[in-house]
């Protein structure tokens, strides 16, 4: 391969450790911010805040002007409807079960593009894949079995058995966002698509004030807007990771969210993972790791493949 003059593998790997931090710190202000508080809220926050420093960051790297030209304004809104569903259900799990349950919940996102690549893109995906799928499935049911049983108990009133079970499908619908924005790269840069998805997420989140925004105090605000702002930063940081390392040197890391989310939750929270949790967390982020190795593999096959063409073709 060519040598890439921006290749810096250290500074990208740091550079995905901190967006993970600062994703990190966006839910933990969600949690902070206190019950009572509608998801459609807490998006609105989230996304509107979220462009402040998306916008600094598309001026410092003079691509502001072309930001908002886009050959596909319909892809963009129907990319930020599936996504601001899944992140609403996301938030109502954040501001209800431990920080630990929902990052590793979450890890079904990828997991489930592959399954949607195969069906919706015409991807292929060969057994050793749909196998780590399987497994990845198996340990995120045992994450929320525990949680999900308390439909039965409670009722379906239970905001643990609700908050599980809205992340899981919010996780379905994350895994079709990531397929739609796929769609859109096709066309698309990545800062429009990142522009566009916060301006639309907050101006369609205006439309649950119908269904009851909670009333909030000063904390309150000042967290949701810090929500944002975190939020912002930490997807400027995840793709400028990625302009100094393979996907597949980077991937890896996004499963020390998990590690991050412990300490946060035991020292601010005092909330301990449970055994469920642990143990299921294993499986799911196994199958995910194996997914990018096996993704990196296939990478070096292709390009490979490329080559031998190449030298054939002269």
């Amino acid at each position: 391969m060519p040598f890439d003059p921006n290749a810096d593998p250290v500074r990208g790997i740091v550079l995905k450790l901190l967006s993970i931090i600062a994703f990190l710190g966006m839910q933990t202000c969600i949690k902070l911010a206190g019950d009572g508080l509608a998801p459609g809220q807490v998006t609105f926050f989230r996304s509107l805040f979220a462009v402040i420093p998306i916008l600094a960051y598309l001026a410092w790297r003079h691509e502001l002007a072309g930001a908002y030209r886009t050959e596909r304004p319909f892809g963009h809104f129907l990319r930020s409807i599936i996504g601001i569903t899944s992140m609403g259900m996301g938030f109502y799990g954040v501001m209800h079960l431990p920080l630990p349950e929902v990052i590793a919940l979450g890890y079904a996102t990828p997991l489930l593009s592959v399954a949607f690549a195969a069906l919706l893109l015409g991807e292929v995906v060969r057994a050793y894949r749909w196998t780590a799928v399987g497994v990845g499935l198996f340990g995120v049911m045992i994450i929320s079995w525990p949680k999900l049983t308390l439909f039965r108990q409670g009722g379906l009133g239970s905001e643990e058995a609700l908050a599980v079970a809205l992340v899981l499908v919010g996780a379905i619908i994350g895994a079709l966002a990531m397929i739609q924005v796929r769609r859109l790269l096709v066309t698309e840069r990545g800062p429009t698509i990142v522009l566009y998805f916060s301006v639309y997420a907050a101006l369609l989140s205006l439309l649950t004030i119908p269904f009851g925004w909670g009333s909030m105090s000063w904390t309150a605000i000042l967290m949701l807007i810090g929500s944002g702002l975190f939020g912002g930063a930490g997807q400027i940081m995840m793709t400028e990771s990625y302009r100094f390392a393979d996907a597949s040197t980077i991937a890896p890391f996004d499963y020390t969210s998990i590690i991050f989310g412990i300490i946060i939750s035991y020292f601010v929270f005092a909330e301990i993972p449970t055994g469920s949790t642990l143990f299921g967390s294993v499986f799911v982020v196994g199958a995910g790791i194996f997914i990018i190795f096996r993704e990196h593999r296939l990478g070096l096959e292709r390009r490979r493949l490329r080559r031998v063409s190449n030298s054939s073709g002269n």
